[in-house]
């Protein structure tokens, strides 16, 4: 099963004309977009999808509208889409439908799809960084940030859930679909990775209590940190609340910036992401300010997207 990472996240929401905005001022391009909804892409073609939250043809709401609806993971190939059926429709239903996307749910109740992926490859700048004692990356005379600099999410990243028995959801991931496990707040949850990717997470679960089941947050890879604190400085100017951030991770070393959002859930910036393989070996630690980021440049006190899980988890 050669799960290479998110494809596509799908919400239904109540305001498509704010929704459409917000994906919009956070970067992402605009495909086929109308009154009920739309695609929204960035430059490999990832997406976020909004429909309206009444759309018949998304699956069941696993809560109030707007949520997330559906995450599609892209795999490498057809023969990755057979054996991943195979293995669901041991216990579940699994629909193909007539594009050849496969339709099931995980063991919490998501609504989960895998396609041949539509990643796409794209031109992008590097950010080259001067440092003292080494060879300088920038050629001279090259300014290394300007006020027209380009800050456009380039892939998607990784999605978070709010889910009511991380063990057993970590479970289905790693058993079922071959996902692997880098880290874990103690606690909390698992941050997990594919077996097609390198990433440190495209995945990670927070245990709640059930009412709370959802998505916590998304999050599209930038360039660079500079890009994270250019891409979330004009989003915040354009008059999106800043919830968490600008800093950096500890578990994924990724730089994080997260905003308010209204589609039932918290955006978020991020770039350089750790990568693995399989000779990791995951840490565990307790869920806390110490533990979650390195540096936190202001509201230190929203630690955790949501805050840690109630001490009786």
């Amino acid at each position: 099963m050669n799960i290479i990472g998110l494809d596509a996240l799908i919400f239904g929401v109540d305001d498509i004309q704010a929704c459409t905005a917000c994906l919009r001022d956070y970067g992402l391009g605009p495909v086929a977009v109308d009154d009920n909804g739309g695609r929204f892409e960035a430059l490999d073609g990832t997406a976020v999808i909004i429909r309206r939250a009444d759309d018949p043809t998304l699956p069941v709401a696993i809560g109030p509208a707007p949520s997330i609806r559906e995450t599609i993971y892209g795999v490498a190939s057809p023969a990755d889409l057979d054996a991943i059926e195979d293995e669901l429709a041991r216990d579940r239903q699994v629909i193909r439908d007539d594009n050849g996307v496969l339709h099931s749910v995980d063991d919490m109740g998501f609504a989960i799809a895998f396609q041949v992926t539509v990643r796409k490859a794209y031109s992008a700048p590097d950010d080259l960084t001067n440092a003292a004692g080494n060879a300088p990356q920038r050629p001279l005379n090259q300014p290394g940030i300007t006020l027209d600099m380009s800050a456009v999410p380039r892939t998607l990243s990784h999605v978070v859930y709010f889910v009511p028995d991380a063990a057993r959801a970590e479970a289905f991931y790693a058993e079922r679909l071959g996902f692997r496990t880098t880290d874990t707040f103690i606690g909390a949850g698992p941050f997990m990775r594919p077996a097609g990717s390198d990433d440190h997470h495209c995945l990670f679960m927070i245990q709640t209590p059930p009412h709370m089941k959802g998505c916590e947050h998304f999050t599209f890879h930038m360039g660079s940190g500079t890009e994270v604190l250019l891409a979330g400085t004009r989003f915040e100017q354009k008059g999106w609340t800043s919830f968490w951030g600008p800093g950096r991770h500890l578990f994924g070393s990724n730089w994080f910036w997260y905003f308010n959002s209204p589609l039932g859930c918290h955006i978020e910036y991020d770039a350089d992401m750790d990568k693995h393989d399989d000779a990791w070996e995951a840490r565990r630690a307790p869920l806390s300010a110490d533990n979650s980021q390195l540096f936190l440049f202001n509201s230190k006190e929203k630690w955790a997207p949501g805050g840690p899980p109630p001490k009786h988890l």
